[in-house]
């Protein structure tokens, strides 16, 4: 399925039941200083504490019985980690979670109270990979990635969806930028 604003809007669909609909919250000191009004999406408030509840629950709840039937499988430091595993857990699946040695412990206890069950790697991106490849290879699960799986992009598109039904007729959407992922789904969505 191609990642466009229909993808977008049948992943809103799809994942409502198992995640906020965050608050638009203002300020209006910051409306004073920078002469305009401003619109914060407030994802903070999101299930795992993160926008990536969305993008992880969009690709495990995507995926059919037959891809699902192994697990779920993916590589992350903390919070897209917890997601898939809070995802996996609510559709009765595995969720391998490759995370660096040197992950904050209060990222690696979500991950844990989900159910994720963690490998620990070194802290690169090269040892992420090839961990999560022989994880997939040996359990056959299915591959989430933190940002660039299209399921999860159209899940992290979602927010601004909420964003803009709340407040339409927009003149700037500004969006953090990590790996891409939220971005992507932004764009595509304004």
């Amino acid at each position: 399925m191609p990642l466009d604003l229909t993808a977008i809007r049948e992943a809103h669909d799809r994942i409502r039941p198992h995640i906020h609909r965050t608050p638009v919250m203002t300020s209006g000191s910051l409306d004073a200083l920078c002469g305009g009004s401003l619109f914060f999406k407030c994802e903070n408030f999101q299930k795992v504490g993160a926008f990536k509840a969305r993008g992880a629950a969009n690709a495990v709840f995507s995926l059919s019985t037959e891809q699902a039937a192994h697990g779920v499988a993916t590589h992350s430091s903390g919070n897209h980690a917890a997601a898939l595993a809070r995802a996996a857990r609510i559709r009765g699946i595995a969720a391998y979670i490759v995370m660096p040695s040197n992950s904050a412990k209060s990222k690696i206890r979500n991950v844990e109270a989900y159910g994720g069950r963690i490998t620990f790697c070194e802290p690169n991106q090269k040892a992420r990979e090839e961990t999560c490849a022989r994880i997939v290879a040996e359990t056959g699960a299915a591959m989430v990635h933190p940002f660039t799986d299209e399921c999860v992009m159209a899940g992290q598109g979602t927010a601004v969806i909420e964003l803009m039904e709340e407040v339409p007729n927009l003149d700037v959407v500004l969006c953090p930028v990590g790996g891409g992922g939220l971005l992507a789904g932004t764009a595509i969505a304004a």
